[in-house]
């Protein structure tokens, strides 16, 4: 029975864990979790689950929780903010933690978590966007896993098992290309939020699909590759495949490529994250070649989805570069979801900020979460 803490167990990923969770009952117990501001579906998850401690960010919705867990005089302890989640994922009990919590509120509970001992399945991309060197290098410290749940990073990683990484030549990052793919700047100009929302394959949060959309959040899991599989940005190519079946793929130094297909689902990588280095039965309905028409390739179109093109150009800079790039970007996005600027203004934003914050090469986590306040701030005057 393994003890797991989900960070972000109200969101898209955390409550797809929570469907692995309920499969495999005799695998899992859910001893915490932390949510945002979503009380009524914290509540439906202690009633469900009952947890031993449960965090809620927002201070508002806390009260409701703890209020609740009060009258029905629950087990479940509530806690508050980063002091809670810091606090959850760092109880002796807690075996694994799940980091589904989405932007640059991640990185200091899963350092704790790390420091802790606790071994990571990996959902906040932006831990290691911002602050890769410092988190790789503690995981080796601590001698923990982190465990990829993106199912890109999920596929390469199945791709690896047996092989050497000396004989990897290059790693194949897959893309849908989102709900835009194969549109020009021009038609890109008058585009709503309720489009930039609407994934052609996915299921996801508000902010990742935005993401997806300006295939951000493809540049961004270039920079979490590279961290996760220790490989040279220019050995990371990213290939659209509008299908989303090919969930990414490993090339070889023989020519030999080896893929992890699947139906789109993110309950797979979560479950073989969870269950790693086993496999259980899928919780997910098997692939049909027989129902597939076709499977295709294009070319990323860096020009008109430049976001891509910032987030290589980000890490190959490396030092704090990434983590501004990150920060612009969590602003950017807020913003075009509050309806103040155009689609097209994300990408403007992010190089107007790369280009005004200069890159340090030493860092601490205190300097990356100081510079994510200041360059948000930056955007939000500015904008």
């Amino acid at each position: 029975m393994k003890n797991i803490c989900i960070l972000g167990a109200t969101g898209s990923i955390g409550t797809q864990t929570l469907d692995v969770i309920r499969e495999q009952k005799g695998d899992f117990v859910l001893h915490s979790i932390s949510s945002h501001k979503n009380a009524a579906k914290t509540i439906e998850i202690i009633d469900e689950f009952k947890p031993e401690y449960a965090v809620v960010a927002d201070e508002a919705s806390y009260r409701v929780v703890s209020d609740y867990c009060g009258s029905k005089n629950c087990r479940t302890e509530v806690l508050m903010g980063i002091e809670g989640m810091n606090a959850a994922v760092s109880m002796p009990e807690v075996d694994m933690v799940v980091t589904s919590v989405v932007g640059m509120i991640g990185l200091e509970p899963t350092m704790k978590a790390i420091k802790a001992g606790k071994d990571i399945a990996l959902a906040n991309k932006e831990t290691l966007v911002v602050a890769g060197e410092l988190v790789m290098a503690e995981a080796r410290k601590q001698g923990i896993s982190i465990l990829p749940v993106d199912s890109e990073h999920g596929a390469i990683f199945q791709c690896l098992q047996g092989n050497s990484r000396k004989e990897v030549e290059n790693l194949l990052l897959t893309a849908s290309g989102g709900p835009f793919r194969g549109k020009k700047q021009d038609d890109l100009i008058e585009i709503t939020v309720d489009e930039a929302l609407s994934h052609p394959n996915w299921n996801m949060g508000k902010k990742i699909s935005i993401d997806s959309a300006t295939l951000m959040n493809k540049g961004l899991e270039v920079i979490e590759a590279h961290w996760l599989f220790d490989m040279p940005y220019d050995n990371i190519n990213v290939i659209v495949h509008p299908q989303s079946i090919i969930h990414s793929m490993v090339e070889y130094v023989d020519g030999s490529i080896l893929a992890q297909l699947s139906n789109p689902d993110m309950r797979l990588p979560i479950q073989y994250a969870l269950n790693y280095p086993s496999r259980k039965k899928s919780v997910i309905s098997k692939l049909d070649f027989f129902e597939l028409q076709s499977l295709t390739f294009e070319k990323p179109d860096m020009s008109t989805f430049r976001c891509l093109k910032l987030a290589y150009e980000a890490g190959k800079a490396g030092g704090t570069m990434p983590a501004i790039l990150n920060a612009a970007n969590e602003a950017a996005v807020a913003l075009f979801l509050d309806k103040k600027i155009r689609f097209l203004d994300i990408g403007r934003i992010i190089e107007d900020c790369m280009e005004s914050f200069e890159s340090s090469r030493s860092f601490t986590i205190e300097d990356v979460i100081a510079l994510d306040r200041e360059v948000k701030e930056y955007v939000c005057r500015k904008y």
